[in-house]
């Protein structure tokens, strides 16, 4: 026998979390054959209405379904069923109004992300161009290291001869000081 009832879900949460989504989703998985959601506002509270209707055992199980799961970002307060006799529409209305509305919603976001994927590649040109200056850079600085080195080595060549001299000499004028004061 088939039955239609009316599910009214409040929560301060209930909108904007996939919940119109997620309903579908378990009635098409139970076959249930008519099904319609709207979001609604009472009483400052935000509420997803959902009218079903198809066999006892199909509503039974959505119903146990809703009492018990619900989208992740939800904040539920209050679920409520009653019976309802006005019209429900197919559930295959609400899955084509529901790939609509998500299409509404995704694409300013995938519009976003295009025009991030065009700023992120002009960055990286940039890069690729820094990246290229420093490769020069760095090739000029090895050229300047290695005549650096080539310089350092030399003056060092020219200070040894000049230092091991220095240090004799210097040896030499201690010990001199050292006998002349008499200290050995």
């Amino acid at each position: 026998m088939n039955m239609k009832q009316k599910i009214k879900i409040s929560g301060p949460q209930v909108h904007d979390v996939g919940y119109r989504v997620f309903l579908l989703k378990h009635a098409m998985n139970l076959a249930i054959p008519g099904l319609s959601t709207y979001n609604w506002e009472e009483n400052g509270q935000q509420e997803v209405i959902a009218l079903v209707e198809g066999d006892e055992a199909r509503i039974a199980a959505f119903q146990q379904t809703v009492e018990g799961k619900k989208p992740e970002m939800a904040d539920v307060s209050r679920i409520t069923f009653e019976e309802y006799d006005g019209d429900v529409g197919r559930t295959s209305e609400v899955a084509m109004l529901c790939s609509f509305v998500q299409l509404d919603k995704a694409i300013p976001l995938l519009l976003d992300i295009r025009d991030d994927m065009k700023e992120m590649k002009g960055d990286m040109k940039e890069m690729k161009g820094d990246i290229k200056e420093m490769k020069c850079d760095i090739k000029a600085v090895r050229k300047t290291t290695d005549s650096t080195l080539e310089e350092i080595t030399g003056l060092r060549e020219d200070i040894q001869p000049g230092y091991a001299m220095t240090v004799r000499k210097m040896q030499s004028d201690i010990i001199a000081i050292k006998d002349q004061i008499g200290m050995h």
